[in-house]
């Protein structure tokens, strides 16, 4: 799946910012609007699989995606993390990626856990556009 996200065009794909080794993209079922993961372009398993340049893009980017969300949403608050392994919640295995959701007190984000149901405001499409947007400001200031 995120090996074939940067062959897509722009309009047909959720990749909000494209970096030298890494990508962001948009998660294509989030927990709330805005939620995003921060991927390598190589199929790369494990933190001990990156490259230097690797790890250090996936952390500067993950630092882009903090400042974005705030503008962008003003949550109250975001969860950053990374899953290794199936036991660890991990969705794609093989692939390593840093997923960022924005929260906020109070927050629907239970409705996942008690009623198997999605809450999303904005659709992804409209998340994509503004988020790109801001991303694309933040690379020419």
């Amino acid at each position: 799946m995120f090996c074939k996200a940067p062959g897509h065009a722009e309009t047909d794909s959720l990749i909000v910012h494209r970096g030298s080794t890494c990508f962001i993209i948009l998660n294509l079922y989030p927990y709330n609007s805005g939620h995003l993961m921060v991927v390598p372009y190589r199929h790369v398993a494990s933190l001990g699989g990156l490259t230097p340049d690797e790890l250090q893009e996936m952390a500067q980017l993950t630092q882009r995606v903090e400042a974005v969300l705030m503008e962008a949403y003003q949550p109250h608050g975001i969860n950053v993390g990374i899953n290794l392994g199936k036991a660890a919640g991990a969705g794609i295995l093989e692939h390593i990626h840093v997923h960022a959701v924005p929260r906020w007190a109070g927050d629907s984000n239970f409705m996942t856990v008690v009623g198997e149901t999605r809450v999303l405001p904005e659709a992804l499409g409209t998340t994509a556009q503004r988020l790109r947007a801001l991303f694309a400001d933040a690379r020419e200031a």
